[in-house]
């Protein structure tokens, strides 16, 4: 594949776009509902430090916001620029349901963020709490939306082909095609545990600073705890959304679980290096037998190979990308249990598990964006699965054109990207209160 390709260039600069912008919508929807925790435990108890712990998190959660908002801006316009063919065959889908979005959803947001940030004191307290639920509803109103298309997109549903174009003969088989159920849930929960992770990192990181004050140990069990529950849940999810994915797009499957061949009793592959050359796996390491067990529920269950499918995705990134995601998730279950149990017995943390969950302050970013590359990656060389390949709905741009764009891109996302991580962490040094954690406090806290 030539790498000054129009076409690749065109998927590398979308690519970083979507990679940039999903950081934070994905913290906006968590955060929005651990705000709106925070301050309806203020209201039931009249305990200051759920506030604190809100004025805090809120500044976050704007900075956040505006980033998601601006990132997004930049990515609906290479619809038009790179990608016209998308909107000209299947616009009929998409336009309502992006449409759907900025009405239902960034209107509820942007109208409710100033109350939620500036309203306290001008309005009654039960206003700024009803702001606050608002704006995490209208976060998460967003996701439906994008999430309905994005999975019409790979499991596609309720249309008809009319002179080449899509047309709609069910919004309700739309929005709830086969996969939406599975990767709704499944994206909620990432967005979940990158907030609980975020949550839990820089409270951390202000513990480690000496501030032990009620509101910083407040949220750090609440980040903490929070992730210990939805990782499991997630993993059960995933394996869901897996068998799913078996039955509606089994070449990406295959090229996940790194299998060429069709075959009974399918190898669990742990480690190895797809060969796409050599339609093999080097230096495989497998457990036998296992993979068919948990896709087919029986140790013995046929798998297809990636060699029975015409048309399948490039092994390598998916291969690694899914061993990535899923590594990070089992790395986040051991931390945040082993914190919940030192929070829970001991009341307290370890110098070192508090810096193990600073150093994973980002970790649900780094499963993140590796789950929504083998998602997308995956889809190849599908853009509408079965519907529109890529290389029909891509522009015929120059491919200079897009590399020096993409360039200018990558420059301004890294900067950004840096800044953002920069402030946020300034944010908590510019909060430490100093202090050691009011022994008297322990025993009311662990209820958070």
């Amino acid at each position: 594949m030539d790498a000054l390709d129009p076409v690749v260039l065109a998927r590398l600069q979308f690519a970083a776009n979507v990679t940039f912008h999903i950081l934070f919508p994905t913290i906006s929807i968590a955060m929005g509902w651990f705000l709106l925790f925070f301050k309806t435990r203020f209201v039931a108890t009249g305990e200051q430090h759920w506030m604190d712990a809100y004025q805090f998190w809120i500044k976050i959660f704007a900075l956040t916001f505006a980033l998601g908002v601006v990132s997004g801006i930049t990515m609906s316009f290479q619809f038009g620029t790179n990608w016209p063919g998308f909107m000209n065959t299947v616009g009929n889908v998409a336009g309502p349901l992006l449409a759907y979005e900025v009405l239902t959803a960034f209107f509820l947001e942007a109208t409710f963020l100033g109350i939620m940030l500036f309203g306290r004191g001008r309005v009654s307290e039960g206003v700024h709490t009803l702001a606050t639920w608002l704006v995490a509803l209208g976060t998460t109103a967003s996701a439906f939306w994008i999430l309905a298309l994005n999975s019409w997109m790979h499991t596609p549903a309720g249309y008809e082909m009319i002179n080449g174009q899509a047309h709609v003969t069910s919004w309700f088989e739309v929005i709830f095609n086969p996969s939406f159920p599975y990767r709704m849930t499944h994206m909620l929960l990432a967005s979940g545990l990158t907030g609980s992770f975020l949550l839990a990192g820089i409270s951390a990181y202000r513990w480690l600073k000496k501030d032990r004050a009620r509101d910083v140990m407040a949220a750090l069990r609440t980040g903490v705890f929070v992730a210990a529950a939805l990782i499991p849940v997630q993993i059960l999810v995933g394996d869901m959304h897996g068998l799913n994915t078996l039955h509606y797009q089994p070449a990406k499957l295959a090229a996940m679980e790194g299998i060429w061949e069709t075959q009974q009793g399918v190898p669990a592959v742990l480690f190895a290096i797809p060969d796409q050359a050599t339609q093999s796996n080097k230096y495989e390491i497998a457990i036998p037998k296992l993979a068919s067990f948990y896709l087919t529920h029986d140790w013995n269950g046929e798998v297809k190979g990636i060699n029975d499918f015409a048309d399948h995705p490039p092994v390598g990134p998916v291969f690694w990308a899914f061993r990535i995601m899923v590594g990070v998730g089992l790395l986040m279950l051991a931390v945040s249990w082993f914190a919940s149990y030192e929070l829970k017995v001991k009341n307290t943390l370890s110098n070192r598990t508090a810096m193990v969950l600073v150093a994973m302050t980002f970790a649900g970013w780094v499963a993140l964006v590796s789950g929504w590359y083998v998602t997308e990656i995956g889809r190849q060389p599908w853009l509408v699965y079965g519907v529109l390949t890529t290389a029909q709905a891509a522009s015929h741009v120059p491919a200079g054109n897009i590399a020096l764009s993409l360039a200018m891109y990558l420059t301004l996302y890294a900067a950004l990207l840096s800044a953002y991580v920069s402030v946020v962490f300034y944010l908590a040094k510019k909060a430490v209160g100093g202090g050691e954690e009011p022994h008297a406090d322990v025993k009311g806290l662990s209820h958070v």
